[in-house]
């Protein structure tokens, strides 16, 4: 992290056509190709610490909200370290940890306003609050799909907060407007992003959790894609694992 920040001038945010979607995800499945096992078990690593802390008693759900947004990072570290040649690592999952403290909050923070939105929605619409129990009964697979829908529409503008605020090296509220402005001139492509990553992340609940250790990895390798088309950073300055 020692290195001097990119120019800002070189990291302005472009405007894309929809078809760049395809593009993003095409690059996600050469970069997931160059190590699969390596990213499922990232994946793995992923998925157990979330559900490690889900079983802790009292504050394990809340403490999530807070590790989880740093943790799921490393996917975002680790397509950086492919891209640039080197090898994929399971200690990048760990490499997030090291950001400065303006960083580690922009991540935070910028994930907590999406569960706020999360939690009102279920609230709002069967009176269920998630942080006490997300097995409620009246959770039903219709009310999930729109909880998940609004928290997934809820993030996009948020999409590039971890990268500005790890491989930009920007402030914390810089990193708010610099992703906000990379949404605002893409919105499209990236709605189109969001459904396409709801339909994957369905199939991965539908199948038992299972598929979700190769799509979580997809997903994050496409986010690193369609930030590095927007942005167009110098693959030297960013994070390595």
């Amino acid at each position: 992290m020692s290195e001097p920040p990119p120019s800002p001038a070189a990291l302005a945010p472009r405007a894309l056509p929809i078809s760049s979607v395809f593009a993003w995800f095409q690059s996600a499945l050469r970069l997931f190709k160059r190590a699969p096992w390596t990213w499922c078990a990232l994946g793995v690593i992923t998925l157990g610490v979330q559900l490690v802390l889900e079983f802790i008693p009292g504050i394990g759900r809340a403490a999530a909200e807070v590790i989880m947004p740093v943790v799921e990072c490393g996917l975002l570290v680790g397509a950086a370290a492919l891209d640039r040649g080197t090898e994929l690592e399971l200690r990048c999952m760990l490499a997030p940890f090291r950001a400065p403290p303006g960083a580690l909050a922009a991540i935070v923070v910028s994930s907590l306003i999406v569960s706020v939105v999360k939690f009102a929605v279920a609230y709002s619409l069967v009176g269920v609050n998630l942080l006490a129990d997300p097995t409620d009964v009246r959770l039903t697979a219709d009310v999930l799909a729109a909880v998940i829908g609004a928290a997934t529409l809820a993030s996009l503008p948020f999409a590039f907060v971890p990268f500005a605020a790890l491989f930009q090296r920007e402030g914390f509220l810089r990193a708010f407007a610099v992703s906000f402005s990379g949404f605002a001139l893409n919105a499209a492509p990236l709605i189109v992003f969001g459904v396409i990553s709801l339909v994957l992340i369905a199939v991965g609940l539908l199948a038992w959790l299972l598929p979700l250790a190769a799509i979580f990895p997809l997903l994050a390798a496409a986010n690193y894609a369609a930030w590095k088309d927007i942005y167009t950073p110098r693959l030297e300055t960013l994070t390595a694992c």
